[in-house]
């Protein structure tokens, strides 16, 4: 006799029965998501222009290795993603000054990470929901100190960024005219690289590992496909890490989902509109430049 197998209702992905009751007592998360949205938006700027996705999906490896062995030893998992985030950030810094270098430093560091993290998830007998977590993220649990945590990092490297924001991003842009004005310009890479492993750290805790990639490098490529203004192209960069952020909690609390595929597809939402509206304008410009040629052409006739 064939088993049948009840269809997947909307209900079972999102059910807003009970929400404003659940809303209340998600205001830690939300006010976590709301930093981490925001910061990780604003330096998802300079990974962009440095082009360092790449490295950043290293750090989170060896991020969540640290948590791994954090959760395996009854340790804090903030402070354990925090280490790992920094090593990796330190090595990928000193070790990949040029980026065929640092390509091929990340490209090491990923497996060791990830096989790491599996090894110290597999001797961890607690729950398995804990484990899983530090890949996919869980941000409804999280508590007073763990925000203090998430805030506290988000501060420093908001603060962090604003102090080197201008020599940051003439290294960012021209790397050799900032050498030839005499900027210390591996200073500047080894602060930008221990800012970036911090907000790494925390953005796992909210995404997962596996996923971080959505809150530190989607937001700031959708601002860049819309934008080249130095201050709109931040101020959008950081309102898409807040929507995304933000707006995947408070769909992940009427869900029954892992917060991080709310929060990876409104972020890819927002890209795809924004990368829509940028072929949009350049076909309307094209089109004009086009009729003003013809209308040249016709005059000198």
């Amino acid at each position: 006799m064939a088993t049948i197998v009840p269809a997947l209702g909307w209900s079972d992905v999102l059910s807003f029965e009970n929400y404003g009751a659940l809303l209340q007592l998600m205001i830690n998360p939300l006010i976590a998501g709301t930093a981490l949205g925001i910061v990780g938006g604003l330096i998802g700027v300079f990974v962009m222009q440095r082009d360092m996705a790449f490295a950043v999906h290293g750090i989170s490896e060896l991020s969540f290795a640290g948590a791994a062995a954090a959760l395996l030893f009854g340790g804090s998992i903030v402070l354990g993603s925090l280490g790992g985030a920094i090593v990796a950030a330190l090595l990928i810094g000193l070790l990949g000054a040029r980026a065929r270098d640092r390509n091929s430093i990340v490209g090491v560091l990923m497996p060791f990470g990830l096989g790491l993290g599996i090894l110290f998830i597999s001797l961890y007998e607690g729950r398995s929901a804990n484990r899983f977590s530090l890949l996919t993220g869980q941000i409804v649990s999280v508590s007073s100190l763990d925000l203090n945590w998430l805030v506290g990092i988000s501060v420093v490297v908001l603060v962090g960024l604003i102090v080197v924001w201008n020599p940051l991003r003439f290294d960012s842009l021209d790397p050799q005219g900032a050498e030839a004005r005499g900027l210390p310009t591996g200073g500047l890479s080894i602060v930008f690289m221990l800012l970036l492993g911090a907000i790494v750290a925390a953005a796992v805790h909210v995404i997962g590992a596996l996923l971080v990639m959505a809150l530190l490098v989607t937001p700031a490529a959708a601002a860049m496909r819309v934008s080249n203004n130095p201050v709109v192209v931040p101020l959008l960069a950081a309102l898409f890490g807040f929507v995304s952020a933000v707006g995947g909690i408070l769909l992940a609390i009427a869900g029954t989902l892992p917060v991080s595929p709310y929060i990876t597809t409104i972020s890819f939402t927002i890209y795809l509109v924004c990368r829509i509206t940028s072929a949009w304008r350049g076909r309307v410009v094209h089109i004009r430049l086009q009729a003003l040629g013809a209308d040249e052409l016709s005059t000198a006739k």
